[in-house]
């Protein structure tokens, strides 16, 4: 790589600082919320997207729309960019997501979760994180390229995908059915990472979110007696089973951060809308991220094994039920191209060796990795998603953007 051009093309990416704050700022303003969290899908937000790329002089854009009932569209939208470089039977994708999920309670925020604010170089609003930053960091790299007409040794393309946040299936999945993807391909998801950028992610936990149901019996509740507290009952199974989890899948790996598996009470349904009734039905969800060396279908089976056993001894009726679930595909080769190519971008323009790990969160890449291609997730972040206040730094989408810009040259 001849330091002249990568030092145009990182000088290119910082005079972008302005018009990147300002589309991430626009961007928020889409909602993009999937309909399995009461949203309307990522179409409008789609659509800004591809005026903007339209406007820079890729050599091919085009939509991989998948067919959703559920959303007025009735289509989930999938961008896909690419500017052709020397090899064109070769591709470095940048892979990030439109959706995000839905902002929680208004009265934690410090403004429209949905209307961009900026304080002291930090954009807030929901999704500007997860996955805002990935969006516009990637854009802006290929900007860099395309503007300065570089010519990067392979092919580089952004997919820019539905879904991601409630499974796939109109997303990622519906890209690699379309066979739009090589196996000699190199996939970069920035959608994880850490304060430093020193975090390349190449595994990830098994995923397994599970709907327990709990039947008990309805009553007034001056004269609990005469009923069986499904609430009550269905809180203290939670701790049990959460309590068995943690002391039975207790097995360590230092790749990962953290480093056990996790078994977390997440949402709860609504029982009784009055505070005088006894409910006769509870119901609540676990969020399970199991480390690869357990098996799934056994950690499945013990809690249905302790669910039958506390229905026993308690006078209720429990039903488990499977709501999502992703077994965790053999890692990336920290050895692999795109890891190597990734650490020496971080080094050149931060300073600093990158390490390989694992996390529990799920991204893109398990779809990747499941079909035999290598990924890494990278992003520099402060780890903000999903909460109150989340908010993207600058700084850190015009680095990782200059990082993105070198991946291809060097």
């Amino acid at each position: 790589m001849e330091t002249t051009i990568s030092k145009k093309l990182l000088g290119e990416i910082e005079s972008y600082r302005s018009d990147a704050a300002k589309f991430l700022s626009n961007l928020i303003s889409y909602e993009a919320i999937a309909p399995e969290n009461g949203g309307k899908g990522e179409w409008e937000k789609a659509n800004f997207i591809q005026a903007f790329l339209e406007k820079m002089d890729f050599d091919e854009i085009e939509r991989y729309d998948a067919q959703d009932d559920r959303v007025p569209s009735k289509r989930r939208p999938n961008i896909v960019a690419k500017y052709f470089g020397e090899n064109k039977e070769k591709t470095l994708w940048f892979v990030s997501h439109m959706d995000v999920v839905p902002p929680g309670a208004l009265s934690l925020w410090k403004t429209n979760p949905f209307q961009a604010f900026i304080e002291d170089e930090k954009i807030y609003g929901r999704g500007t994180e997860d996955n805002g930053q990935a969006i516009v960091s990637s854009i802006f790299a290929l900007k860099a390229l395309v503007d300065l007409k570089i010519k990067p040794k392979f092919n580089v393309a952004l997919a820019v995908v539905s879904d991601e946040e409630t499974g796939s299936k109109y997303g990622i999945e519906h890209l690699i059915k379309s066979g739009l993807f090589k196996k000699e391909d190199l996939v970069v998801v920035p959608d994880a990472g850490n304060e430093e950028g020193s975090a390349i992610e190449v595994a990830e936990k098994s995923i397994l979110w599970l709907k327990f149901s709990v039947t008990g019996k309805q009553t007034h509740a001056s004269t609990p007696n005469k009923g069986i507290n499904a609430s009550l009952l269905g809180m203290k199974l939670g701790i049990e089973v959460y309590e068995m989890l943690k002391l039975k899948y207790n097995y360590y790996d230092n790749l990962f951060d953290p480093p056990l598996s996790t078994f977390e009470p997440t949402k709860k349904e609504t029982n009784v809308e009055n505070i005088n009734t006894i409910p006769g039905r509870d119901v609540f969800y676990f969020d399970c991220r199991i480390l690869p060396s357990y098996n799934v279908d056994e950690v499945l089976s013990s809690i249905r094994k302790f669910c039958s056993f506390y229905e026993q001894i308690y006078p209720v009726e429990v039903r488990v039920e499977e709501v999502a679930r992703s077994e965790a595909p053999p890692p990336t080769s920290a050895t692999s191209e795109v890891v190597q190519r990734l650490k020496q971008s971080i080094k050149l323009v931060k300073g600093i060796e990158a390490r390989v790990v694992g996390i529990g969160g799920g991204t893109c890449a398990a779809h990747f990795r499941k079909s035999g291609i290598q990924a890494a997730v990278w992003m520099t972040s402060d780890s903000t998603a999903h909460q109150p206040n989340e908010y993207c730094k600058l700084s850190n989408l015009v680095n990782d953007a200059k990082v993105f810009s070198l991946m291809p040259i060097i």
